[in-house]
């Protein structure tokens, strides 16, 4: 049963950041995922110190809190100038140093740090469940679950505001459109979404669901819509082929998820009927042929 439980995980997980990856390739924000996961360690720390307690509700609010900081600090250098890969370098970095700080300085004797608090290992998460008797679920399932429905219900409300924002940022301003609300409400779903896959599945499938099939999607259409459905499919898919081809070579589950989604991008680099790089050398050569 465990099994269909590593699955169930990963396919949710691939879900929801298929979801929300599109709209980060599009805006070139990426790495956003991964600096959440470092710049999350001050609050994991503020909220043991607070609830005095690893309880790991605790610490999902402590982090979603302060990546949603993250988010803020980064948008806020962006706006000053500052480059966009540098203002992500900058936010975690400080921030993750300042958690490092605030656990030498005030739980230097207690087990905590990222590790042990919200990087997850997907193969245990039938092990820890939660609900009634009659409806006892995984937690991960609980926790991911509710997310993708949270994403996918602000995505289908809001679609058309964050398809001109990610597109056209000026003209959504120009209509009426609060692009800052939208900006924020979109790191506020990836924040979360981050956060709460972390503790189940670990930090690797997290970062790589998040980035890879949105990018393997961008090569294969141009449509939002398209690709924000295939994002959702090759994750899926990759989690699926990912957890079998582990199985069969007793490695890491997340990094052969990871791994079959990488193997389906060069595929799509490749042989991609638009941007393929197969494509691009057959139609040189016919240019040459032809002169």
């Amino acid at each position: 049963m465990n099994d269909v439980w590593i699955l169930t995980t990963g396919a949710l997980v691939a879900a929801a950041c298929g979801l929300l990856g599109s709209f980060l390739v599009l805006r070139r924000m990426s790495m956003i995922g991964d600096a959440i996961s470092h710049s999350v360690l001050p609050g994991i720390v503020i909220a043991f110190l607070i609830s005095g307690t690893r309880d790991s509700v605790a610490m999902l609010f402590g982090a979603a809190a302060i990546g949603l900081v993250t988010v803020f600090l980064i948008q806020l250098f962006q706006q000053g100038g500052v480059q966009s890969d540098a203002s992500i370098g900058v936010v975690f970095t400080a921030l993750f140093s300042a958690g490092v700080l605030l656990v030498s300085m005030f739980a230097s004797k207690v087990d905590l740090d990222l590790d042990c608090v919200l990087y997850g290992e997907i193969a245990f998460v039938g092990l820890d469940t939660l609900g009634p008797a009659w409806l006892e679920l995984p937690k991960a399932v609980w926790m991911v679950g509710t997310v993708l429905l949270l994403s996918a219900v602000v995505l289908g409300l809001f679609y058309k505001q964050f398809k001109l924002c990610a597109f056209d940022p000026a003209m959504a301003a120009a209509v009426g459109i609060p692009v800052a609300l939208f900006h924020y409400l979109l790191m506020g779903l990836v924040s979360v979404t981050t956060v709460a896959s972390f503790e189940s599945v670990g930090a690797i499938l997290v970062v790589g669901m998040l980035i890879v099939p949105a990018a393997t999607a961008y090569l294969l259409t141009e449509r939002l819509g398209v690709m924000i459905t295939l994002s959702v499919l090759i994750g899926v898919a990759a989690s699926v082929i990912g957890y079998f081809v582990a199985d069969s070579l007793d490695a890491s589950i997340a990094g052969c998820m990871v791994a079959t989604v990488g193997v389906l991008f060069v595929l799509a680099f490749l042989f991609s009927p638009t941007h393929g790089v197969v494509r691009k050398l057959l139609r040189q050569r016919r240019a040459q042929v032809a002169a």
